[in-house]
């Protein structure tokens, strides 16, 4: 399910939720200590902190999960859940929900006769086996001859049996069980096994079923993408098909980029072609975010297109997209989803836009760094500046003015829930000389330091820094 942006302070400490776990929106990922999705280079290091025991919840910075939206591996129809994605929290893979089981095969099983060459106690006793998982000796062939695998491939346990068989089967098999899949190929990648099955086809079939394939979802590409189960054929396609038919697929999607990317299927599949289409021939997606960026970077989804975007575009394409998102970094570090893609720029951004953000961000270090989502973005600020850009951020948070001098900001920062994780990343990252220099100015406050919230953290860091122990 969903979580509110929000969410009180934590029970252990008083630790809000700060960036809630994302991931938990449609796109699996989610679950464990740090899960992170595939290729989004944030780590997650939440769980270092919690042993401590203030309620700093594990902060998932999982802002991507691209193709999670698939649910496992596919081959297990008893993983449940697979790997999430769907909205309705409805299983990805082997829920069962209308899901038609052995009736719509045995149709075409007259009892007790040898017509086509199944008993209807032969067909018992496979179906058993292929709720078991143990069907070594019966093959494609096997089935296709007798008509099965089209009833198959809307079963829960068929459907695997099929497409664990199109992984190793002789391509003559392939050949019978493709001519029998597709004059319903489109139907099956709607279907909430049958798409596992299509997925397979793609992967494994020869090239030559890859190009029927593609040619059935032909003109409804769309529609697909939109649809839970749809959306997954489509990624799959992309994945495996040849440039040239990859580019015509994903033409289909021209006039439609913003309803796929806010869409809880769609932006899957606008991620997919970012990620493996060639900027040049995804154009379109850049055109259709003009002048839309920041306003997509404050989204749920479209944060994450975001992300993908700055890391596979061409650097004019890039370039284009930060000149909107540079112009408004304070708001979108404020924002649930807009700091995901703030943090990406300081994570994955070239030194100069990086130095941009970091100089966006000068005077009002101190709000920032006490703000649930914004905190996160300052952390970041601090772990990837440049030594200067730090000297500049630590004279801001200790406060030049002498009359600071008795309460540098730095002291408001230790008692804040969100603050405090700023001093210690800063503690963590300075140089020796950067250190000795803070442990001199804020020396005198120590002892008020350990009475404060939070402050037996810091002062328990300087003192391993400085050698007391």
């Amino acid at each position: 399910g969903m979580r509110a942006g929000g969410g009180g302070r934590g029970n252990r400490g008083g630790r809000g939720r700060r960036n809630h776990a994302y991931n938990n929106y449609h796109g699996g990922g989610g679950g464990g200590n740090g899960m992170i999705g595939m290729n989004n280079g944030y780590t997650s290091r939440g769980v270092h902190h919690l042993s401590r025991g203030h309620g700093r919840d594990n902060r998932r910075y999982g802002a991507d999960n691209g193709y999670h939206h698939r649910g496992g591996d596919m081959k297990s129809a008893r993983r449940g859940r697979g790997g999430g994605g769907l909205a309705s929290g409805s299983s990805s893979y082997g829920g069962g929900h209308h899901h038609q089981g052995p009736a719509s095969l045995t149709a075409q099983v007259p009892p007790d006769t040898n017509t086509i060459g199944v008993t209807s106690e032969l067909y018992e006793r496979w179906m058993l086996e292929f709720k078991s998982n143990k069907t070594t000796h019966v093959t494609l062939e096997d089935v296709a001859k007798r008509d099965m695998v089209l009833g198959l491939a809307v079963d829960q346990y068929g459907s695997r049996f099929i497409q664990q068989r199109l992984e190793d089967a002789p391509s003559s098999q392939k050949e019978l069980a493709f001519a029998q899949i597709a004059p319903e190929a489109l139907r099956l990648c709607t279907d909430v096994f049958g798409n596992y099955v299509i997925q397979k086809m793609f992967e494994f079939g020869t090239a030559e079923h890859r190009k029927k394939l593609a040619k059935k979802i032909e003109g409804h590409v769309l529609d697909l993408a939109l649809q839970m189960y749809g959306c997954r054929v489509i990624q799959k396609a992309i994945d495996v098909l040849s440039l040239d038919e990859k580019v015509a697929l994903v033409g289909e999607l021209q006039g439609h980029v913003m309803k796929c990317v806010r869409d809880q299927n769609g932006n899957h599949v606008i991620q997919k072609c970012i990620e493996k289409v060639p900027p040049t021939s995804i154009q379109f997606i850049i055109e259709a975010f003009r002048n839309q960026n920041v306003k997509l970077a404050m989204h749920p989804y479209g944060c994450r297109v975001i992300q993908r975007l700055l890391e596979h575009c061409s650097s004019a394409q890039r370039n284009s997209m930060l000149k909107e998102i540079l112009e408004q970094t304070q708001g979108l570090a404020k924002n649930q989803y807009g700091n995901y893609v703030i943090q990406h720029v300081l994570i994955h951004g070239s030194a100069r836009h990086r130095a941009a953000v970091i100089k966006s961000f000068q005077g009002i270090l101190l709000p920032l760094s006490k703000h649930k989502f914004a905190s996160n973005v300052i952390e970041k600020c601090v772990t990837h500046a440049t030594r200067q850009e730090r000297q500049m951020l630590i004279e801001e948070i200790l406060g030049t003015d002498s009359r600071n001098a008795l309460n540098p900001p730095l002291m408001g920062m230790v008692r804040d829930q969100f603050a405090n994780y700023v001093v210690q990343r800063l503690i963590d990252v300075m140089d020796p000389e950067q250190r000795q220099y803070l442990i001199q100015r804020i020396g005198r406050h120590l002892p008020n330091l350990r009475k404060i919230p939070y402050g037996k953290h810091i002062v328990a860091r300087i003192e391993k820094i400085a050698g007391y122990m």
